[in-house]
């Protein structure tokens, strides 16, 4: 992966609905050359997905907090089938360092942050839960 490659991630990582010819004006190549490079970049498995970042607030969801779990390491495959089945969860990573898992929580309030809280806490083999509220999201 070249210098162009990388202005191109950069790109379409902030702008990810860009015209592959506005890209290309940007980045002084041909829109033929964008082409060709994010199909490889694609091919390559550099980029995933294209997607949408979504605003949690403006959807309702004013409460949200990154959620460290530990669990029994003998129930550690059915708890990750259980909090993914959680719809609350955005999102679910396992992890190294002071948590086993981390989740990411969105509620419509403070109060249903915390029934969901307890309701992740009441899967058998959990063993702790650290929840930390987002205050405002900076990057």
């Amino acid at each position: 992966m070249d210098e162009l490659d990388k202005k191109i991630l950069g790109i379409l990582k902030e702008q990810g609905r860009i015209p592959y010819v506005n890209l290309a004006q940007m980045l002084k190549v041909s829109e033929a050359t964008i082409r060709y490079r994010v199909r490889n970049l694609l091919e390559k498995g550099i980029i995933k997905r294209f997607t949408v970042e979504i605003d949690p607030a403006k959807l309702g969801f004013r409460s949200r907090a990154v959620v460290g779990i530990d669990a029994d390491p003998e129930d550690f495959l059915s708890v990750i089938n259980k909090l993914m089945g959680i719809e609350e969860i955005k999102g679910l990573a396992t992890s190294t360092g002071d948590h086993m898992m981390i989740a990411e929580v969105w509620a419509r309030s403070s109060e249903e942050l915390l029934q969901i809280i307890n309701k992740i806490g009441e899967i058998k083999g959990i063993k702790r839960i650290c929840p930390a509220i987002i205050l405002e999201e900076l990057k």
